[in-house]
């Protein structure tokens, strides 16, 4: 149903959707004016991200087969911006969504 990127990114896999989804998120965000926001509310979820993530990969909740290898920290780079590419995503749809009904362009 989906191409394998795996076969073509290896372990760059998951950095490489990191990216992709990581400049969606930043497209959104500016096209809603609301970077400064985000970035506040990604900076405060950080840490709580952080101890979440570390302790999952530490009792082998998940592992995480397409990735660098690069670790900070304790935790794969990939997963050091999973932690802000998730919460910004969100924030850049909800301030496009609203945004959008504020300014009356809706189909409702």
């Amino acid at each position: 149903m989906f191409p394998d990127i795996g076969a073509v990114f290896g372990s760059y896999t998951y950095l490489a959707s990191e990216v992709v989804f990581g400049t969606v998120a930043l497209w959104l965000l500016l096209r809603a004016g609301a970077l400064s926001r985000a970035g506040k509310t990604v900076i405060a979820l950080y840490p709580i991200g952080y101890v979440w993530d570390w302790y999952t990969l530490t009792i082998g909740v998940f592992a995480i087969p397409l990735r660098t290898g690069i670790e900070v920290a304790g935790i794969p780079l990939e997963e050091h911006l999973f932690i802000i590419v998730v919460p910004a995503l969100v924030i850049g749809v909800h301030e496009n969504l609203y945004q959008v009904t504020e300014r009356g362009e809706t189909g409702q």
